[in-house]
């Protein structure tokens, strides 16, 4: 017996029976497996190499994370170097020191 059989069951029961509590959970509950089933089979998760796509998508995410940090860290790095070489250069000028280049 599948998950929509089930729900299908319990459809009836509760149409049957009245709409107890415990009846309307497991239609719920039923439900959104069935959902949840449905949307990994369109996004192509429903095999039995799901769990290591999704690992290897985990490690492809992280890998981007990784490289986005170390991007940002090497420009600000830059940034900063030019920074201070703008200003040991303004000092310079400032010291003339450019008359020593003459």
């Amino acid at each position: 017996m599948n998950s929509n059989d089930v729900l299908v069951g319990l459809m009836s029961q509760a149409a049957n029976q009245g709409h107890d509590l415990v009846t309307l959970r497991a239609i719920v509950e039923e439900a959104s497996e069935l959902g949840a089933r449905r949307m990994l089979a369109r996004v192509g998760l429903d095999d039995v190499t799901a769990p290591d796509d999704v690992s290897e998508l985990r490690e492809l995410l992280q890998a981007w994370r990784d490289a986005k940090s170390s991007a940002r860290t090497a420009a600000i790095g830059w940034v900063v170097r030019g920074v201070f070489a703008l200003l040991l250069l303004g000092i310079a000028v400032r010291l003339g020191a450019t008359e020593m280049l003459r």
